[in-house]
């Protein structure tokens, strides 16, 4: 028999038996490890302070970990990528307090991936079941798994089995805009050939842009980046925050504790560095996560953000690159639309009601568009 253990820290031995049941999932990434998990609390971006409340959900037989997740008690929509506070607004005019909620999701970062750990389809199952449970014990208004991967869809439709029916799991759709490789693009030129000529004309002239202003670009892997690069690199990252009057998610510590795991790509003028893109490479994928500049040049944004880091990606042979979230602007940059998903369940039956009506017309809405966006995609027809 296996019972739910719900904890607010990581006991010994758990971040080892956790990633080794990460890398047997469908969609791992290094997002969802431990040791990622753990740097976005100890470094206070994920805490309580913060409005993030760490619960980790465990299922275990004689001991054994059979299936794991980590949640979040959340008092406020912000750092999940996936927008709510419609929902919220309805619960506060109806007298009903929306937050806390439970979201089983990666803090700041709306990266497809594996979010229920199991060792078969059944215990996935299971463990979404129990902690759905849970969550309506405590009185929460509602359970939300954000990004998840095929896995966890088909572990909803399980706990709604074991629910008899009653769980009431909704999906939504959202759109995000991968580049993904195909096997006769060896090079920049070969990705480039692909595309029309208008497409094609357009990165041409907006990269020549850049280096007539006399920018270039290289790559530095966090790991060999010094202190000072690191504290330059984060005071880029902040800008961006600070242009729009917000306080960046992420603290320098994190970007220490995680700091092995990132690339810094540059952008230099003279000798001076005025731009940074912060990039994360994992099993054969490049993803592109924040950036900022401290000068302005015509189109350095696209040259740091898409073009250099996909042209750094062919050359190291990697297979996709994921932008970010949103911006359909990525299309004519050769970022095709893909459908992610996010799951809910609102525990009260009124409001349940209404969100299945909703995720209907939302999922319609959504595939309209990225049927729409097909019809314009930047690549040569045959």
């Amino acid at each position: 028999m296996m019972q739910l253990e719900v904890l607010d820290h990581w006991p010994d031995g758990l971040a080892q038996a956790w990633d080794a049941l990460l890398v047997t999932q469908d969609a791992p990434t290094v997002f969802s490890s431990a040791r990622w998990l753990q740097a976005w609390v100890e470094t206070g971006c994920a805490a309580p302070e913060a409005g993030w409340r760490l619960r980790l959900f465990v299922l275990r037989e004689q001991g054994e970990l059979k299936a794991a997740c980590a949640g979040w008690l959340k008092s406020h929509s912000w750092g999940e990528f996936v927008f709510d506070q419609a929902w919220a607004r309805a619960y506060q005019h109806h007298g009903l307090a929306y937050y806390p909620k439970l979201v089983l999701a990666l803090p700041f970062t709306p990266v497809p991936g594996s979010r229920l750990l199991a060792t078969d389809e059944g215990v996935r199952g299971e463990l979404l079941w129990a902690v759905q449970d849970w969550a309506g014990q405590q009185g929460l208004s509602g359970t939300h798994l954000l990004f998840g991967s095929p896995a966890d869809a088909r572990a909803a439709q399980l706990a709604d089995q074991l629910a008899h029916g009653a769980s009431g799991w909704v999906r939504r759709q959202q759109s995000q805009f991968h580049w993904q490789r195909d096997a006769a693009w060896h090079s920049m030129d070969d990705f480039l050939g692909a595309l029309r000529a208008d497409k094609r004309k357009k990165i041409l002239q907006e990269r020549r842009r850049v280096r007539e202003a006399g920018v270039r670009v290289d790559f530095l892997a966090g790991a060999q980046a010094s202190p000072q690069e690191w504290a330059w690199a984060y005071r880029c990252y902040a800008q961006t925050y600070g242009e729009r009057g917000q306080q960046p998610y992420l603290t320098p510590e994190f970007f220490q504790r995680t700091r092995s795991d990132w690339w810094l790509a540059r952008a230099w003028l003279a000798d001076q560095t005025i731009a940074c893109a912060l990039l994360v490479e994992d099993q054969g994928v490049l993803y592109g996560r924040h950036w900022g500049a401290l000068h302005s040049v015509p189109f350095l944004h696209f040259e740091l953000c898409y073009y250099a880091p996909l042209e750094w990606a062919l050359q190291r042979g990697l297979h996709r690159f994921e932008g970010g979230a949103q911006g359909a602007h990525k299309l004519a940059r050769g970022f095709m639309p893909v459908s992610t998903f996010s799951l809910h369940a609102l525990h009260d039956p009124r409001f349940a009601a209404a969100l299945q009506s909703f995720g209907e017309e939302e999922q319609a809405a959504v595939a309209a568009y990225e049927e729409e966006l097909l019809a314009h995609a930047p690549f040569r027809a045959g």
